[in-house]
C-alpha cells in the first residue's frame, strides 16, 4: 500500500466481544484518505539473492466512485546449503536397546505465489460496497538421506539401517469476502453485513527407502505416503452500532460459521528395492471434521472526558461431528457452549499519553494438523499423529497498557498475565520402543509478560526503534505428571539513517533466549543484517543491496526431551547466510487506497501449526 494513501494507523491493544472470541492479541486499523485523484498507480519490484529470487507487482486504479487495488507476488527460494541433523534418544526402560542415534543430511526448494484483489464502490454518501479477494500457494521440495544405529547400554550396536528421503508438498489458501454498509443520519451509527469464504487445499507426496539394513529385528518396508487435507469455511456475520449518546454506544452482532475439514492419506508399501507399491487399507485413514459456529454479541462502552470503558459478552455454540470413513476410530459428536467476557478500563493522561486495564477471554480451536489421526512412521521409531478429539482451549488475559504517541518519540509497554486451564500440549512417550508424538488438552499453561516498543526520531535523518519481551512460562500437567518452567526473552532492534544523495542505510539485527514447553525446551536464535537503500528518477526508482546473517555462515538449534521413559536431544544446523538486491519502480500518481468498511469478517480461532505430517523429532513443547 503506498504511503501516500494512508491518513493514520490505528492501534487497538485491546479488542472487546465485537472482535470475536478468537486468539486476537491486538488489531492495526490502517485508516486511508477518503478521496484521492483520478487516475493509476503502479509499482513493479524484483530481487535477487544467494536463496532465490522473487517479483512483484502492486497497482491502484480509481475511476469516479469505484476503486481498486490488485497485488501479485512470485518468490523461489532454496536452502543455501545442506541442513545436518544429529539426534541421540535414552530409553530408560530398557538395557538391550538403549541409545537410538540419527544422522541426516537435507536440503529443500520450492516457490509460492500470492496475490489479492479489493475493490470499493460508494453506492451514495450512505452506502458502500466492498470486494476482497487473495489467492496464495506453492510447492515444496525437499530431499534427505540419513543413517540410524541402535546400542545397547554398553553402546554395542544392535541394528542399523539407511535411508532415502524424497518428498513435495503442494498447499494453496483461498479467500474471497463481501461486505455491505450502511451509515444512517445519526452520526456513527451504522449496519454491516458480511460474507467470506475460505479454502485451503493441500496435497503431500513422500517416498521413504531403506537401504545396507542390518540386524533389524522386523521387515522394513519401503514406503509412499500420499496426504490430501483441506478446510473449507463458509461465514456470515451481522454488525450493528448504535450511538446512544455522544458519550455512549451500543454493539451489536451475530455470526455464523461452517467450518468442514476432511482429510484422505494414503499409505503404500514394497519390499525393498521394488517399485511395486500397494495400499497398505491398515494404515491409511479418510475422516472429516465439522463443526457449526453461531455466535452472538453485545457490547457497550462510555467515553467522558479522559476516562473511557468498554464492556462486552459474546455468545458461542458449537456443533461438531467426526466421521471416520477409514481409520482406527468411531464417530463422534459435541455440542458445547461458551460465554465470553471482556472488558477495559482506559485514561487518557494527557493528549498523547494513555493507561489501560483490560481484560479478555479467547477461544482457540484445534485445526486439522492437530485432529488428523493419520499416523506418520516414515521414522519406524519415532511416529506422530493427531487427535480428533482435542477440545477448544480457553484463555484468560489481564494487561496493563501504558502508550505515548509524539512526533518525535513513542513508546508502548505492556504487562500481562495470561492462563489456560485446558491447553493443547504435544507431547511423547515411548511404548515398545516407539517414541510417541501427538497432542492433548493435558497442560496447564500460564505467562507474565512485560513488552516493550520504542521508536525515537532521533534527527529528522536518524531513526532508531526497538522492541522487546521477557516472560516466565510455567507448563503443568498432572496425566503426564510433569512440570516445567523458565524465562524466555525476545529483543529486535535497528537504525535507520538516511544519507546525502537520496541513499538509506539500515541496520537491524535481534534474537531471543530458549523456549520451554511441557516436556522440554528448544534453544533460541540470532539474527542481523545491513541494507543500503538508493532512490532516484524523482524518487520513482529504489535499488536496495543487503546482507543477512554476514559473519555466520550457520546457525546451530538445539531441542530437549525429558519424559519417565527416555531422554531426547537433537541439533540441526541450517545455513543463515545470505546476500541480495531488490528493485522497485512506481509509475502514476495516484494517492487514493480502496475504502473499507468499519468491520469485517476475520476467523482467528484456529490454532495454527502442529502438523504431523513430517513424522520428526519429539518436540520440545
Amino acid at each position: 500500500m503506498p504511503a501516500s494513501s494512508i491518513k493514520s494507523i490505528e492501534v487497538i491493544t485491546n479488542p472487546g466481544a465485537k472482535y470475536d472470541a478468537e486468539g486476537v492479541a491486538g488489531i492495526l486499523n490502517i485508516v486511508t484518505f477518503g478521496k484521492g485523484m483520478q487516475g493509476y498507480t503502479t509499482t513493479f519490484n524484483a530481487g535477487a539473492s544467494t536463496t532465490g529470487r522473487n517479483a512483484g507487482i502492486y497497482s491502484t486504479v480509481q475511476s469516479g466512485k469505484f476503486t481498486v487495488t490488485g497485488n501479485y507476488y512470485y518468490n523461489y527460494y532454496k536452502s543455501a546449503g545442506d541442513v545436518d541433523t544429529y539426534s541421540k534418544r535414552e530409553d530408560i526402560t530398557s538395557t538391550t536397546n538403549k541409545y537410538l542415534t540419527n544422522k541426516s543430511v537435507s536440503d529443500y526448494k520450492g516457490n509460492y505465489n500470492s496475490g489479492n484483489i479489493e475493490a470499493s464502490y460508494e453506492i451514495d454518501s450512505l452506502r458502500l460496497i466492498t470486494f476482497s479477494g487473495s489467492l496464495y500457494g506453492g510447492n515444496s521440495k525437499n530431499n534427505s538421506t540419513g543413517n540410524t544405529e541402535m546400542e545397547d547400554a554398553n553402546l554395542n550396536s544392535m541394528y542399523s539401517y539407511n535411508t532415502i528421503n524424497s518428498g513435495k508438498d503442494n498447499y494453496m489458501s483461498i479467500d474471497a469476502s463481501l461486505d455491505y454498509q450502511r451509515t444512517f443520519k445519526k452520526k456513527d451509527e451504522l449496519l454491516i453485513l458480511s460474507y467470506k469464504l475460505n479454502g485451503s487445499p493441500q496435497k503431500s507426496d513422500a517416498y521413504t527407502y531403506y537401504k545396507d539394513i542390518l540386524n533389524y529385528p522386523s521387515q522394513l518396508y519401503d514406503m509412499h505416503t500420499k496426504g490430501d487435507p483441506s478446510t473449507t469455511e463458509h461465514t456470515f456475520q451481522c454488525d450493528y452500532t448504535y450511538p446512544i449518546t455522544k458519550e455512549q454506544t451500543l454493539e451489536l452482532g451475530a455470526k455464523y460459521i461452517i467450518r468442514n475439514s476432511d482429510s484422505d492419506n494414503k499409505y503404500y508399501t514394497t519390499n525393498s528395492g521394488s517399485e511395486d507399491f500397494k495400499e497398505n487399507k491398515d494404515k491409511s485413514s479418510k475422516y472429516s471434521h465439522l463443526q457449526d459456529i453461531v455466535a452472538a454479541y453485545a457490547g457497550y462502552s462510555l467515553k467522558h472526558k479522559s476516562f473511557g470503558f468498554k464492556t462486552g459478552l459474546r455468545y458461542e455454540y458449537t456443533m461438531m461431528d467426526v466421521k471416520y470413513y477409514s481409520a482406527k476410530g468411531e464417530d463422534f459428536n459435541k455440542r458445547f457452549s461458551d460465554l465470553v467476557p471482556s472488558a477495559n478500563i482506559s485514561y487518557q493522561i494527557a493528549p498523547t499519553q494513555t493507561l489501560k486495564a483490560s481484560y479478555n477471554m479467547r477461544i482457540s480451536r484445534p485445526g486439522i494438523w492437530y485432529l488428523n489421526p493419520f499416523i506418520n512412521d516414515a521414522d519406524p521409531k519415532n511416529i506422530s499423529y493427531g487427535n480428533s478429539k482435542l477440545d477448544s482451549e480457553k484463555s484468560h488475559s489481564f494487561g496493563l497498557n501504558y502508550s505515548s504517541f509524539s512526533q518525535k518519540f513513542n513508546i508502548n509497554l505492556s504487562l500481562g498475565h495470561t492462563f489456560v486451564n485446558n491447553s493443547i500440549e504435544s507431547y511423547s512417550f515411548i511404548k515398545d520402543g516407539i517414541v510417541n508424538n501427538t497432542f492433548d488438552n493435558i497442560g496447564k499453561w500460564s505467562s507474565t509478560r512485560l513488552s516493550s516498543y520504542i521508536n525515537w526520531n532521533m534527527t529528522p535523518k536518524t531513526r532508531i526503534f526497538m522492541n522487546g519481551s521477557t516472560s516466565y512460562d510455567d507448563f503443568k500437567s498432572d496425566k503426564m505428571d510433569q512440570s516445567n518452567n523458565g524465562f524466555n526473552y525476545y529483543i529486535g532492534g535497528g537504525i535507520q539513517q538516511n544519507l546525502p544523495y537520496d541513499l538509506r542505510l539500515s541496520l537491524n539485527g535481534g534474537g531471543s533466549g530458549s523456549s520451554i514447553g511441557l516436556q522440554g525446551k528448544r534453544s533460541g536464535y540470532k539474527y542481523y543484517g545491513i541494507s543500503l537503500n538508493k532512490l532516484m528518477l524523482n524518487k520513482r526508482l529504489t535499488i536496495s543491496v543487503y546482507a543477512r546473517n554476514l559473519f555466520n555462515k550457520n546457525l546451530t538449534f538445539t531441542s530437549t526431551t525429558e519424559t519417565p521413559s527416555f531422554r531426547y536431544y537433537s541439533e540441526t544446523t541450517y545455513p543463515m547466510r545470505s546476500f541480495g538486491i531488490n528493485i522497485s519502480y512506481r509509475i502514476g500518481e495516484l494517492s487514493a487506497a480502496v475504502k473499507k468498511t468499519a468491520k469485517s469478517i476475520q476467523n482467528d480461532d484456529v490454532k495454527g501449526g502442529g502438523s504431523n505430517t513430517g513424522g520428526g523429532a519429539p518436540s520440545g513443547n
